[in-house]
């Protein structure tokens, strides 16, 4: 008998890129995928994804500052949070 499956199967575009980087740079990535047993494309995956990630964190962040700078934060309200806080430190008050 015959059962039917579904499978559910990822295919990533990889598309083969040429890029300029002094001796030196090149020298210094060769070495470290050397000592991280990987090669140039993982490192380069990696740091571009690490790279794209810090961009957004910092953009969020601009975001916060900037909701902030537009919508000040009442002192008060800071008053009220420091009275029902919990630090998880056994009861410090």
């Amino acid at each position: 008998m015959w059962t039917e499956t579904h499978v559910q199967v990822e295919v990533a575009m990889i598309k083969t890129i040429q890029i300029t980087l002094p001796q030196e740079l090149l020298a210094r990535i060769d070495q470290t995928v050397a000592e991280l047993d990987t090669n140039r494309s993982a490192l380069a995956r990696d740091a571009f994804e690490e790279f794209l990630f810090q961009l957004r964190i910092k953009e969020m962040e601009r975001q916060d500052a900037e909701g902030y700078a537009l919508l000040p934060q009442d002192p008060n309200e800071v008053i009220v949070w420091e009275t029902v806080q919990d630090w998880g430190d056994g009861g410090a008050q």
